[in-house]
């Protein structure tokens, strides 16, 4: 359990440094952050920082793909752990 913790943790900081950084170059028009690698981040388990950071930063929040996108994943996530928890307690019970 420490290590799951451990993991998200670093994959929410991942995600926000993700958005900070891609922020700091947009301004500056400098290369750029694909997009592939918020998702990835995202589906990895990141999505609550991401998104956080997108909105405090104001970093692609005009970008549907994003808006919906992040939250919509995170919403995957979670009620495929709510899925595999019940299902453990009903087999079990």
């Amino acid at each position: 359990m420490v290590f799951l913790a451990i993991y998200l943790l670093l994959v929410n900081l991942i995600g926000a440094i993700l958005v900070v950084t891609d922020k700091k170059r947009a301004k500056k028009n400098q290369w750029r952050i694909p997009e592939r690698n918020f998702f990835i981040c995202c589906i990895l388990g990141g999505c609550p920082a991401t998104y956080a950071a997108m909105k405090i930063f104001h970093h692609k929040t005009l970008h549907k793909r994003f808006m919906w996108g992040i939250p919509a994943i995170f919403t995957i996530q979670i009620i495929i752990l709510i899925f595999i928890y019940t299902k453990d307690l009903f087999l079990k019970g």
